[in-house]
C-alpha cells in the first residue's frame, strides 16, 4: 500500500507552483501549519528532504525535483480516472470504433478526430481504413460503431455525407495517351489495370475490366504511386489525386464512354438510434465539418 497520500503529493505540487508554504496554503484554502505538516510527513515517510531553505524561500532539492515531476503525473492520472468514471456514470463509451472507406479524405477525418478529442480527451478512438466489402463487414460483424462506406447493407440506415467523383487516369507517358483518340473498352483491356484489393473476405473487384494485365495492391496510395510511375491505368477519386493532376504526374484518359464515375459515401451508425453519446457526438462533428466543406473543395 502507498504510504504517501494523494493529498500530500498535491500539497507538494502546491508549494512548488505557488512558490512557498503561505501562498500554497492560501491556494488550497488551508492553514500554513497544515501545509507544513503535510510536507514534513511526506519527507519523514520517504526519509528524504524535498525542500531546502535558501534565504527565506523553500527550494526543491534534486530529490524533490524528481518527486515533483512524478507527483504531477500521478495527480493528473488521478484526475483523469475521476473524469473517466464520471463519463461511464453518464453513459459515455470508453472507446469508439470507426471504419472509414479509403475513398474518404483522410485529412478531413483527422480534423474531426482533433475536434472530438478536444471535447472528449479520455475517449479512445480506433480508426480502421477499409476497401469495398471490408467496410460492410466491419458493420455486419459489429467491429465498428460508426461506418463511412459506399453501401448501406440491408437492415441498416445511413445518411449521405460525400459524393466521390472518380476519373480514369494514367501517367502522361502511358501508351494509352499516345493513341490520340477517344478510348474504348478494347483499348483498355490491352493494358495493365491497377486495382486496390478488397480488405474484406469477399474479394470484390469493383471497376475491374477483366484485363489480362493486372497489378493489385492493398492501399490506394500505393496504387496512385504506381500509376504515376507509368505501371498502369486506373479510376481514382479526383479528390485523392488532385495534387498529382496539378503537378502533371497523372493525366485524365479520354474515353468514349465511362471516363467518370460517382460513388455516394454514407455515414452509418451500427446501433442506429441506440448509438452511444460519444459515437453520436463524433457523427455530429463529422457532419458539421462536411457541411462547411463544399465537395468541390474537399481535396487538399
Amino acid at each position: 500500500m502507498p504510504q504517501v497520500t494523494l493529498e500530500q503529493w498535491q500539497t507538494l505540487i502546491a508549494v512548488v507552483e505557488n512558490e512557498g508554504y503561505a501562498s500554497a496554503a492560501e491556494a488550497m484554502n488551508k492553514s500554513q501549519s497544515s501545509v507544513s505538516y503535510a510536507i514534513q510527513k511526506l519527507e519523514s515517510t520517504l526519509n528524504i528532504r524535498a525542500f531546502k531553505v535558501e534565504g527565506r524561500k523553500a527550494v526543491l532539492t534534486d530529490a524533490g525535483k524528481a518527486l515533483y515531476r512524478k507527483a504531477r503525473v500521478l495527480v493528473e492520472e488521478a484526475r483523469q480516472m475521476e473524469s473517466l468514471a464520471e463519463q461511464f456514470a453518464e453513459g459515455w463509451e470508453p472507446e469508439i470504433r470507426i471504419a472509414m472507406d479509403t475513398l474518404f479524405p483522410d485529412w478531413l477525418m483527422m480534423e474531426v478526430i482533433d475536434q472530438f478529442t478536444q471535447q472528449r480527451p479520455l475517449t479512445r478512438i480506433e480508426l480502421r481504413e477499409t476497401v469495398l466489402s471490408g467496410t460492410d463487414e466491419a458493420l455486419l460483424r459489429k467491429e465498428a460503431d460508426l461506418v463511412i462506406g459506399g453501401r448501406i447493407p440491408p437492415g441498416f440506415l445511413g445518411d449521405p455525407v460525400l459524393n466521390i467523383e472518380f476519373i480514369a487516369v494514367a501517367s502522361p507517358e502511358h501508351p494509352l495517351h499516345k493513341l490520340n483518340r477517344p478510348l474504348d473498352y478494347q483499348d483498355l483491356r490491352l493494358h495493365r489495370q491497377l486495382v486496390v484489393k478488397d480488405s474484406g473476405s469477399r474479394d470484390m473487384d469493383a471497376g475491374w475490366l477483366g484485363a489480362d494485365q493486372r497489378l493489385t495492391v492493398s492501399h490506394l496510395r500505393t496504387s496512385i504511386e504506381a500509376a504515376c510511375k507509368g505501371l498502369g491505368y486506373a479510376w481514382y477519386p479526383k479528390l485523392k489525386i488532385q495534387r498529382e493532376l496539378d503537378e502533371g504526374q497523372l493525366k485524365p484518359l479520354v474515353l468514349s464512354v465511362g471516363g467518370k464515375r460517382n460513388i455516394q459515401l454514407n455515414m452509418i451508425y451500427a446501433e442506429g438510434n441506440y448509438a452511444g453519446p460519444a459515437t453520436k457526438l463524433f457523427g455530429k462533428l463529422l457532419q458539421a465539418r462536411l457541411d462547411k466543406c463544399p465537395q468541390e473543395n474537399a481535396a487538399k
